[in-house]
């Protein structure tokens, strides 16, 4: 018989072991975006898409109406940033490089740059909770940091199973649950903010064809959530296009 600790132990492991299921996708409405929109940070809020570009000389960040890819206000980054994720932070916005280790904060409703801010490793994606910030560096690590500060406060390490997961790009906070971007792949990754493990994937293959994709570089990144209609918004680097989409499970292949 085993005992309750040994139960525990083959539990976990068959926990850690499994791998998390894969859900597929079902377009609802397509939007323009602009191709040369490198997309490194993406959210939406009150009919407005806050985009954050990189690529040195043409980095920036645009606020522009769904549906549109004129902007209506944007800001450029100096010509040495690489510019990558943004986030809102109450009144402000705030924008983190690639590998310069120096981030900006703007007024929301002007753009007027307020301030910049210093940090360690490479900025990627950035999201927040209600009350955290957090962060990717390309690694299989995601930081929680203070909105304040942005001092981290704690980390996990993303999994699926027993194998890290890394290459995690832009983030999105949506139902509790992270969704993450992997650099160079058609997958999105839903993960537990509590422990890093992922819980189920979104396979995006497909949803732009390749033919469309202006270099080896235009992938899949940007995700933006519309909380007040439950809208989930996907689009990729230089992408031509927006696309709502809903979350679905995979058809079973027939024999």
């Amino acid at each position: 018989m085993l005992t309750r600790l040994a139960f525990v132990l083959l539990t976990l492991t068959a926990v850690l072991q499994s791998q998390a299921p894969t859900y597929t996708y079902k377009v609802l409405h397509t939007y323009p975006h602009s191709t040369h929109s490198y997309t490194e940070g993406l959210f939406y809020q009150n009919g407005l898409l806050y985009e954050g570009t990189g690529l040195e000389g043409h980095s920036g960040l645009l606020i522009y109406p769904l549906g549109s890819i004129f902007p209506i206000q944007h800001v450029d980054l100096p010509p040495q940033y690489f510019g990558e994720g943004i986030i809102n932070n109450g009144s402000n916005l705030l924008q983190w490089t690639w590998q310069s280790h120096i981030g900006f904060l703007y007024d929301r409703f002007t753009l007027r740059q307020i301030g910049t801010f210093h940090y360690t490793g490479e900025g990627w994606g950035i999201t927040r909770t209600a009350r955290e910030l957090i962060t990717s560096d390309g690694t299989a690590t995601l930081r929680f940091r203070n909105p304040a500060t942005f001092a981290e406060t704690r980390s996990i390490l993303v999994h699926d199973g027993p194998t890290p997961i890394d290459q995690l790009n832009e983030l999105e906070f949506i139902h509790g649950l992270i969704y993450a971007n992997v650099w160079h792949s058609d997958r999105i990754a839903r993960i537990s903010p509590v422990d890093g493990r992922v819980l189920s994937w979104i396979d995006c293959t497909g949803l732009l064809p390749d033919a469309q994709r202006l270099t080896p570089e235009s992938v899949l990144n940007g995700i933006a959530y519309d909380p007040q209609h439950d809208r989930l918004f996907v689009t990729g680097k230089q992408w031509p296009t927006l696309f709502e989409i809903k979350v679905m499970p995979q058809t079973p292949k027939s024999r």
